[in-house]
């Protein structure tokens, strides 16, 4: 679910059924409530996106009434930093990756949004480059909880060890990536997002937050060998409510 909807697919994508568009809309509307009664976030000026589809972070800012910019110009010939191999590999593309725009951080209070937090590279790279950029503090939220174990269905991530949410608070996240504020976004508020999209969506696979694995066969052991080996397990299944009986009349 994760991945998928927050970030790989592509917005006309429809997933299960689900439109991953619509599920990114309800997902920016979701997490701009929860920012907006955080007493600590009412000083924002401005909501600059980061990797994250544009909708998801648009419908943030319509949900809190604050003005969206596009503040870092992408360079979209660098892959995607969470899957590099090396620390030094993953700093580097990071800054080749992004390029900020220096008016729309200057003296201001930024809400970067980003899908999520891996091991917590990328997101002290560009915390950093805002507050070059002139930011006064640099909020951080992310559409997804907390990743605290590994994906094993598919997604090349790193092991437990290596996650940045693992054994820490929210707080301790927040000065690891040397963030003013972090906030992230709800399990149950990133379901419900989807199966606004979807109502007949019943179950997900959220393993990676939840530690949760729907085969039943995944123990840590299984997380280290399947992690140095490069397999993966059976990829993830959603059950569905049943379809509603229709009698001619209902035609």
């Amino acid at each position: 679910m994760h991945f998928e909807f927050v970030y790989l697919a592509r917005p006309d994508s429809v997933i299960d059924g689900t439109s991953v568009y619509e599920s990114r809309l309800h997902m920016g509307e979701q997490l701009g409530r929860k920012i907006r009664a955080i007493p600590g976030a009412q000083d924002i000026d401005v909501v600059i996106p980061i990797r994250i589809p544009a909708g998801l972070a648009l419908q943030l800012a319509n949900t809190l009434g604050l003005t969206y910019r596009e503040g870092f110009v992408k360079n979209r010939y660098v892959g995607r930093t969470f899957i590099m191999p090396g620390q030094a590999m993953r700093q580097k593309s990071v800054r080749q990756k992004l390029n900020p725009i220096g008016m729309e951080f200057a003296g201001k209070v930024v809400l970067l949004v980003d899908d999520s937090i891996v091991r917590g590279t990328t997101s002290r790279e560009i915390v950093q480059m805002a507050r070059d950029a002139g930011a006064r503090k640099v909020y951080f939220a992310s559409a997804s909880p907390p990743v605290r174990h590994p994906n094993v269905y598919g997604i090349d991530m790193p092991n437990q060890q290596e996650l940045v949410a693992t054994g820490r608070t929210e707080a301790d996240i927040a000065r690891e990536i040397g963030a003013d504020l972090l906030i992230y976004q709800d399990l149950d508020a990133l379901k419900m997002a989807v199966r606004a999209a979807n109502p007949a969506l019943v179950e997900f696979e959220s393993s990676c937050f939840d530690g949760k694995y729907i085969t039943g066969d995944i123990t840590p052991i299984t997380c280290r060998i399947s992690r140095s080996s490069g397999t993966r397990a059976v990829a993830s299944t959603i059950r569905r409510k049943p379809p509603t009986r229709r009698s001619s009349d209902d035609r």
